[in-house]
């Protein structure tokens, strides 16, 4: 039988697998126009590229999930054997028309699942005291799912379920060695789902994914160009609280302590005496004193959100947790240390929870994933080596725009990691005329936050009570927020 008539066979049957729920699923992939060249590429590459599992249940969530979840990984690195593992989540809404995003977390090496449960994505934890069962899910009805299709990705390599064989593919990683990874994903990803190429497409991410998200997006549109991928409809980036460059995400950091009144009048015009515009690098011994102080005087507070409390926020380095360890379920792998236990009212509660979640077997067998890449589960995994090799994320936000990119950068108004006078600044420092000046955005009749429209089809808008992750904190407002940018519609 010729070659193309065996592989319509298999995807024929494929579809039969993945039967429709009804007013979900579009038409097979394959009956929509696909490029030749695409379709020869589908056939010939090498079975290992990637491995997908089409999830209908989830442990902990009652019932069948009512979205269309897929997860799988992508090899991106034969040398290492480096595969990274993503969740794709189907729009709820129209997924044939509607916009696909790549939804990166930050960190960097936070996982992808951090936004799908916590941020913009399907499901969320019941946040009841954990007593050694496993952790329930119930469905998130502010999923930016209800509008568009979601790949939520553990990139770098070694966040979450993406490993590498080598350790060397485990530790050789930075800004721009992830960045063109994940160009490749894509263009892997994109040839086994063909049928989204058309939709409208998106890279977004908070904090430092927000530092990656110009770069993968300037790396997608070369590869566009050159056409050395397949052709992704790629529209434009969002990207909330994000870190671009030391010089205005730190430089601004007193300002905001002031200006939320965390340090005094006289500290302040202490540092702006000593420090004489500059408060990355100590000029001399009397600035690096005042910001000592400044320093100081911010460790008390959350500086991801100021109005919130401090808690364990276990992620980073987890630590011993006897309690925890003592319950822990019989299917659940074994495990070198619980996370620390905040508080129940605290929001890293859920984080504390998911590392059960995550670690349960019941859990890894239903998701796919391959045993013995991954001994252990942890949220963020910072202790790895990454090399910040990306000084400046500025050059690609200006290239991408001035091409004719759609851009989306949001702020949280109540992050000190970087506030968003910074965020401002580098965005005034793009010398973009102003097209729509500043106002107020509403929800319900009510300012949601502020925005301002710029030349080059360029929007920046706060979100009113938000912190550093601003959907975890305002989830209507950046569902509307996110709603009607993606829909072309004024904020």
């Amino acid at each position: 039988m010729h070659a193309q008539q065996i592989e319509r066979k298999k995807m024929m049957s494929l579809k039969h697998l993945r039967a429709p729920t009804a007013g979900q699923r579009r038409p097979s992939p394959l009956l929509r126009l696909v490029p030749g060249l695409l379709l020869l590429l589908l056939i010939s590459r090498p079975a290992q590229a990637s491995a997908s599992t089409v999830v209908t249940r989830l442990p902990g969530f009652d019932g069948p999930l009512p979205f269309h979840l897929e997860t799988g990984y992508v090899g991106v690195e034969e040398e290492t054997g480096t595969e990274l593992f993503y969740y794709l989540v189907e729009s709820e809404r129209s997924p044939g028309a509607d916009p696909v995003l790549l939804w990166l977390t930050g960190g960097p090496r936070c996982s992808g699942f951090s936004a799908f449960a916590f941020e913009v994505g399907p499901v969320k934890f019941v946040l009841a005291p954990y007593d050694g069962d496993l952790p329930q899910l119930v469905y998130n009805p502010l999923s930016w799912t209800k509008m568009a299709s979601i790949i939520f990705l553990d990139s770098p390599v070694s966040s979450g379920f993406s490993y590498a064989r080598d350790p060397k593919g485990r530790d050789d990683v930075g800004d721009y060695s992830s960045s063109l990874q994940v160009q490749r994903f894509l263009n892997k990803w994109f040839i086994d789902h063909p049928q989204y190429l058309s939709n409208p497409f998106y890279i977004g991410g908070d904090s430092y994914a927000g530092k990656v998200v110009p770069l993968i997006a300037q790396y997608v549109s070369e590869g566009i160009e050159k056409r050395q991928q397949p052709h992704i409809n790629l529209k434009g980036y969002l990207v909330g609280n994000p870190m671009t460059d030391p010089k205005f995400d730190r430089n601004f950091q007193v300002q905001a302590a002031h200006g939320f009144g965390i340090i005094s009048d006289q500290i302040y015009e202490a540092a702006m005496r000593n420090c004489k515009g500059d408060y990355v690098n100590h000029v001399n011994q009397m600035c690096a004193e005042v910001l000592q102080t400044v320093k100081s005087l911010i460790s008390e507070i959350l500086d991801a959100h100021i109005l919130y409390k401090k808690c364990v926020f276990s992620a980073p380095k987890p630590t011993n947790d006897a309690t925890a360890r003592k319950y822990m379920l019989e299917e659940s792998i074994e495990l070198n240390e619980a996370p620390g236990r905040p508080a129940i009212d605290c929001l890293t509660y859920g984080y504390y929870l998911s590392y059960f979640w995550m670690n349960n077997n019941m859990t890894r067998d239903a998701l796919g994933v391959k045993q013995g890449t991954v001994d252990e589960w942890v949220r963020c995994k910072r202790e790895l080596p990454y090399k910040f090799d990306m000084p400046s994320s500025i050059p690609y936000h200006l290239n991408l725009t001035m091409r004719g990119y759609r851009a989306l950068v949001y702020s949280g108004d109540h992050d000190l990691q970087v506030p968003q006078l910074s965020t401002q600044a580098w965005i005034r420092s793009l010398n973009f005329p102003i097209v729509n000046d500043w106002r107020a955005w509403h929800l319900d009749g009510q300012a949601a936050g502020f925005t301002m429209g710029y030349a080059n089809n360029l929007t920046f808008a706060t979100v009113k009570g938000g912190g550093h992750i601003a959907p975890e904190y305002r989830p209507e407002e950046c569902f509307v927020m996110a709603e009607r940018w993606l829909a072309n519609e004024p904020l």
